[in-house]
């Protein structure tokens, strides 16, 4: 069983992981989520025949108060227990795999037989600190954790938090305004991969409004 550990995407999902996934047998996600959408788009790419475990982060706020805050459950034979901040974790723990996230750093050890996993941060690059995620390969001659680098430089589709038609719509005043993506991008905060997504449908459908950009994105994610 091949199994997708993520966490702190914090609005943003990328290309790259969304393949990953895709080609996993189960996700499980740390929580800072961000976003419903992201979290839409995560059961989207698995697909309704795999689960998707998931806790609620620090910064989950309103829209995640179903999420739980820690999570119990087995998968191939193996118990996980899994939850957002280390500092959450009982000390009478009893599980095979303990997975959590919330400092962006990779960090893997056999904690008294158990392996305890953080698999840093695939969402929003911070500062200088890589990009990361982990997959889980469960088989009859044990568990095998392998942490995967998503390369600098390759772009991340973000899905901005709040509305995103309202967003796409500031994007095309600036754009009218004859201001570049990079300068769009920096201004609203949001990521320039999401910008020149916007652009690129804008560009190649003249005339087209925020409502009409929003739909071409979506489809596309279908």
């Amino acid at each position: 069983m091949k199994i997708a550990v993520l966490s702190d995407t914090h609005g943003c999902l990328r290309s790259e992981v969304r393949e990953i996934i895709d080609g996993c047998d189960a996700v499980i996600h740390g929580g800072d989520i961000n976003s419903q959408s992201v979290l839409d788009e995560i059961r989207r790419t698995a697909g309704e025949s795999k689960p998707v475990f998931v806790v609620r982060g620090n910064n989950d706020k309103e829209w995640a108060k179903q999420l739980p805050v820690t999570l119990e459950f087995k998968l191939d034979g193996k118990s996980f227990f899994l939850v957002h901040n280390k500092r959450d974790i009982p000390a009478d723990i009893k599980a095979d795999i303990v997975i959590f996230g919330h400092t962006h750093k990779y960090y893997e050890e056999d904690v008294d037989g158990s392996l305890w996993l953080n698999p840093g941060s695939c969402g929003k690059r911070r500062f200088s600190m890589p990009v990361t995620m982990a997959m889980l390969d469960i088989s009859d001659a044990g568990t095998m954790v392998t942490r995967i680098d998503i390369e600098n430089g390759v772009p991340a589709v973000s899905i901005p938090d709040g509305d995103r038609m309202s967003v796409i719509g500031r994007i095309i005043k600036l754009m009218d305004k004859g201001m570049d993506t990079g300068a769009i991008a920096a201004k609203l905060k949001t990521d320039k991969a999401f910008v020149d997504q916007v652009a690129m449908i804008k560009v190649t459908h003249p005339g087209v409004d925020a409502e009409g950009i929003l739909n071409k994105m979506e489809a596309n994610r279908r």
